[in-house]
């Protein structure tokens, strides 16, 4: 598991929100109700992403979301690498490797909590925290079923209410981040994005 948030979400840490759309100078907390209604009033989304990897280098690209159980990372050059998650598993492809791709099951990862086909942080046991600095709402929240799987932690912005970076925690505590840029949300994304069988076969070639 150390692997897949390494190479899922690899941002070891924040970067200070500077990246973050203008908000007020004081934004009221969000609730739980409007952080999940916020996810689920689109399905798809896309746009740009940043990280900081855990040596300190920085990696950008695009991020394609699809709910349910779908999200691809497209890295720029010079990584080039790509993550794909659809049909319950993840598969990292690596330039450098000569392996194919390492694949895990979704739902072992944090990550599959925001990508469900219904989103509901009021769940019991689902929030493990949740507060606000008077600018962004930040949730942390797990799978209440296996929390021993690590959890998430978001930080919204409101008005409106946008997601604006995530980090997770893997079930060693080693955490990693990403920061978002503006969604373009329930746009054309095409199902063949997401297909791991597919990219297999390219990367093969």
């Amino acid at each position: 598991m150390n692997m897949i948030t390494r190479r899922l979400c690899l941002m070891a840490v924040p970067l200070a929100l500077a990246g973050f759309a203008a908000s007020p100078s004081f934004a009221q907390q969000l609730s739980l109700g409007q952080v999940s209604g916020y996810l689920n009033s689109f399905t798809s989304a896309e746009g740009a992403f940043t990280q900081i990897n855990a040596d300190g280098t920085i990696s950008t690209g695009t991020i394609f979301i699809k709910r349910p159980g779908r999200v691809r990372f497209e890295y720029n050059p010079p990584e080039e690498s790509l993550v794909v998650a659809g049909g319950g598993q993840v598969a990292i492809f690596d330039p450098r490797s000569n392996n194919g791709p390492d694949r895990y099951p979704l739902n072992q990862t944090p990550l599959s909590i925001i990508l469900e086909r219904n989103i509901d942080f009021t769940r019991t046991d689902m929030v493990t925290g949740h507060t606000s600095d008077g600018t962004k709402t930040t949730v942390t929240a797990q799978d209440p079923d296996h929390p021993e799987y690590g959890s998430i932690q978001m930080v919204y912005t409101a008005n409106p209410v946008e997601l604006r970076q995530w980090i997770v925690t893997d079930d060693t505590g080693q955490q990693t981040t990403v920061i978002l840029g503006d969604l373009e949300k329930d746009g054309r994304v095409p199902d063949i994005l997401f297909n791991i069988q597919r990219e297999m076969r390219n990367w093969a070639n």
